[in-house]
């Protein structure tokens, strides 16, 4: 039996009676999700997914040269006004999956020799992810999962997950209460995202590579460096010098570009004097694995993607 069945089943009973006044995510909305009502993420029991496919963008400890087998989820907790997935976060666009198929895609993935499962954006749809997990593992999944979300995660939800999720892959996106409430509605999302991500951490404190250079076990916390936010860059970078494992992985992108209902202040691109002030922190923090975007983002870059196609991503 693969170890990890029991770890499933114990999350299941310990955060399947959230759901009926669901408190699965910081939203709390107390909807009962198993009658089909919608919080936030606009999510009933049953997931939803745009795409599955092998991704050749993320960190290079993730998809390494065989791709990452990415899963992106529709509906959001989070909901950015920049979001560049918006016709997932905030359309909704994707198709309706059920627990047999999920876990098929997985497996799916797997046979294409993808070098993990990457569940994106995964904090609403945790309990149809860890009923298709149950699925799929008994009939042959082997290869590391990766949580990559928004960082908005519930604590109870993380610690329910230890022994399940081999690679931690979260956004920490801002310290201001501020600049959360402006841009996603969650003035309390570095008190929520910190908690959780220091839970990452402490499950995962180190970043640990197998022969091929992609991550078997560990923690990659991401932080995208926002137009005019500088300084809360530098209080993020200070944040998790000072909270966090030296041996995890930080990956500090300049790719913003202003989508959906990105406000008129964030209406440009990051300058390299931004982007590189952010750069010299992140450098002195003596991280054992740090992941930079120093080039420009352009517009027509293939990490900006339409998923309205069957490929939403120009691969170089």
């Amino acid at each position: 039996m693969n170890r990890k069945l029991p770890l499933v089943e114990k999350a299941l009973e310990r955060l399947t009676p959230l759901e009926s006044s669901c408190t699965l995510c910081p939203r709390v909305c107390r909807v009962d999700r198993t009658k089909g009502t919608e919080g936030v993420c606009r999510t009933g029991p049953q997931a939803s997914v745009s795409h599955a496919l092998l991704h050749f963008g993320e960190e290079p400890v993730v998809s390494g040269t065989a791709g990452s087998g990415t899963v992106f989820f529709s509906g959001c907790n989070l909901k950015c006004l920049f979001c560049q997935n918006y016709q997932l976060s905030w359309l909704g666009e994707g198709t309706p999956t059920t627990d047999q198929e999920l876990a098929a895609l997985m497996l799916g993935l797997q046979g294409q020799g993808a070098r993990n499962i990457n569940l994106v954006s995964p904090s609403h749809v945790v309990l149809p992810i860890l009923r298709a997990l149950r699925i799929a593992l008994e009939v042959g999944l082997s290869i590391p999962l990766v949580w990559n979300s928004n960082g908005y995660d519930s604590l109870e939800v993380v610690q329910a997950l230890e022994g399940i999720v081999d690679v931690y892959l979260p956004d920490l996106k801002y310290v201001s209460a501020a600049l959360s409430k402006e841009y996603s509605s969650a003035p309390d999302y570095f008190a929520r995202a910190s908690e959780a991500v220091k839970e990452m951490s402490l499950q995962q404190p180190a970043l640990d590579l197998g022969p091929d250079g992609t991550a078997r076990r560990g923690l990659v916390v991401r932080h995208l460096v926002l137009p005019g936010a500088v300084e809360d860059t530098l209080a993020v970078l200070d944040w998790i010098g000072r909270n966090l494992s030296p041996y995890i992985g930080l990956s500090l992108m300049s790719q913003f570009h202003p989508c959906f209902r990105a406000p008129r202040e964030i209406q440009r691109g990051v300058s390299a004097e931004e982007y590189g002030r952010a750069a010299e922190a992140a450098m002195g923090l003596g991280l054992d694995h740090l992941f930079l975007q120093p080039e420009p983002f352009q517009a027509n870059e293939h990490l900006l993607p339409d998923f309205r196609k069957e490929k939403p991503f120009r691969w170089k």
